[in-house]
């Protein structure tokens, strides 16, 4: 018994030490989870004006979104448990995504506790995850913020029992899937890849593979 609790100290130890220094490690889920999680989702975007980690007025639509694909997650700064391993998990999102995040996908972390989540907070979140262009984290008035989480169906009464969810969608079809649980970035990219080919022929395809890949960026906003 001693040496289970033991055991289980250092595997906490050492996962808050990975996650202090922002490195972005896989989720050791399986890859059959994504699927057996995943089911189409009915919401609606709400093109209301929230507040990015860098202060700015960003419209959730308009000026996030737009024609872009999107992963969503839902976090807040003050979560120790699942938050830090989804902000991980989309780490390691934006490393496959490459030079494509920001063009034609964008990540968004949207507080779930916007009242203590202003943007000073969550930009220090997110250089603690090395966010890059293209990974917005936004919070904003509540009310606002609130319209949106209903919008995206996501209810809370209480911030510590929030769902772990990703919601994945397309800016310009309005598709949208949502996945249960963590997500491996591998199944992210797969969802990715699987509605990038329901909008037809393309040029570039996302990569699903996590081997760096060279992609030539045409069309950029």
């Amino acid at each position: 018994m001693q040496y289970l609790r033991l055991l289980v100290q250092w595997k906490v130890i050492g996962l808050r030490a990975v996650l202090c220094a922002g490195m972005a490690a896989a989720v050791p889920m399986p890859a059959a989870a994504d699927e057996r999680a995943s089911s189409t989702a009915e919401v609606k975007v709400l093109d209301l004006s929230l507040v990015d980690q860098h202060g700015l007025a960003r419209k959730l639509q308009t000026d996030v979104i737009g024609d872009r694909l999107v992963v969503v997650n839902f976090i807040y700064a003050s979560c120790k448990t699942s938050c830090p391993m989804a902000s991980a998990v989309f780490g390691q999102v934006q490393e496959r995504l490459g030079s494509r995040l920001g063009q034609e996908v964008v990540l968004v972390s949207l507080s779930i506790d916007p009242v203590t989540d202003r943007p000073a907070r969550l930009l220090a979140t997110a250089e603690q995850f090395h966010a890059k262009p293209g990974w917005t984290w936004l919070t904003g008035e509540k009310a606002a913020v609130d319209r949106v989480l209903h919008g995206l169906g996501l209810y809370l009464s209480n911030i510590a029992d929030h769902p772990t969810m990703v919601m994945i969608g397309d800016g310009k079809t309005g598709e949208w899937i949502r996945l249960l649980g963590f997500p491996t970035p591998d199944g992210i990219m797969a969802h990715l890849e699987r509605i990038q080919a329901a909008r037809g022929p393309a040029k570039d395809r996302i990569a699903v593979s996590t081997a760096g890949m060279s992609h030539k960026q045409e069309g950029a906003e």
